[in-house]
């Protein structure tokens, strides 16, 4: 495929087989009945598409993060799941552009090609949902990002991390799942990081001691009880200093009572509900520019009970954006 010229990735274009429903013969109903498909490539054919979902089908940085693997598996299920949701938005246009693969473990092909992706989405005016795969989506996500604001004067991104862990390892032999932030945060000065959910049995000392270094700023999951005002506050005070918003969400850092199905499932992570009211908080900014979901792992999900909370976390993200 010419548009991932000189990648050892592999692509398969956006699929309506991967959508499906209720049968009803009244319109509009069900988001099986809704979803657009095409191929990357087409993107300029779909002048009216305004948000895109792509699938990062990738854990091979969960692999080397020597985390349980099967998050490679996350797009398909969450598509399945999103497909009977019932339709409560109006005047939006969602196109599912497919999937980029992860070949011969070769992570950082996949992540330059959703960095491409995310590029192309952006600079035609479309809002990207990346589904994966490991949290080093978010590596990818930022690059295309950054790549797609290069020209413009009003570029300080800022990325809001709902997750129980920093990933701010350093890279010590190849880049991970653990190591997004601090690849993002050691290559770039114009940019502002906040982690939501960090939960202390799941980041050494030296990840606090990194987060103090680099100016992270976070709140525990202790704190994520309630999205109260003194939350609404600090986030209030992230935006103002930034041009832009990226949201990124690892579902491990909701309880497991909710998510079951992550590489690192914990008892203590924070509600569906709790993230719903931030998301709400953060897109009256008018500033979110990219979106993804992260470390769906099907092989241990219970009842697709994560595959149902990921869907319905696309959903609400399409209604509010």
């Amino acid at each position: 495929m010419s548009f991932f010229k000189d990648l050892n990735v592999g692509y398969k274009a956006g699929d309506k087989t991967c959508y499906s429903g209720r049968i009803t013969a009244l319109k509009n109903q069900y988001w099986h009945q809704e979803i657009l498909v095409a191929d990357i490539e087409d993107l300029e054919n779909n002048k009216s598409t305004n948000i895109g979902i792509i699938g990062y089908v990738c854990d091979t940085g969960v692999q080397r993060n020597q985390g349980r693997i099967g998050a490679q598996k996350g797009p398909k299920n969450v598509r399945h799941k999103l497909g009977k949701l019932p339709i409560h938005f109006k005047n939006k246009k969602i196109t599912d552009f497919g999937d980029v693969i992860c070949v011969d473990e070769n992570l950082e092909d996949c992540q330059k090609a959703l960095s491409k992706t995310i590029h192309k989405l952006i600079t035609n005016g479309v809002l990207p949902i990346a589904i994966g795969g490991g949290h080093d989506i978010a590596y990818a996500n930022f690059n295309g990002i950054k790549e797609a604001l290069k020209n413009v004067s009003k570029n300080k991104i800022g990325i809001i991390n709902f997750d129980a862990h920093f990933d701010l390892r350093a890279v010590e032999t190849q880049p991970n799942s653990g190591t997004p932030f601090h690849q993002i945060l050691s290559e770039h000065t114009h940019v502002n990081y906040f982690a939501i959910g960090i939960q202390q049995q799941a980041n050494t000392k030296e990840l606090f001691e990194i987060a103090a270094e680099k100016k992270v700023s976070y709140v525990s999951s202790l704190d994520c009880e309630a999205f109260d005002e003194t939350l609404k506050s600090k986030l209030q005070n992230f935006i103002e200093n930034v041009d832009v918003l990226y949201i990124t969400i690892d579902l491990d850092g909701f309880s497991s009572a909710y998510a079951p199905g992550v590489s690192a499932p914990s008892t203590l992570g924070f509600t569906p509900n709790f993230v719903y009211k931030a998301l709400d908080f953060l897109f009256q900014s008018k500033q979110v520019i990219s979106c993804d979901i992260a470390e769906l792992n099907p092989d241990f999900d219970i009842d697709h009970r994560t595959a149902g909370l990921a869907a319905k976390l696309v959903d609400y993200i399409v209604q509010k954006a």
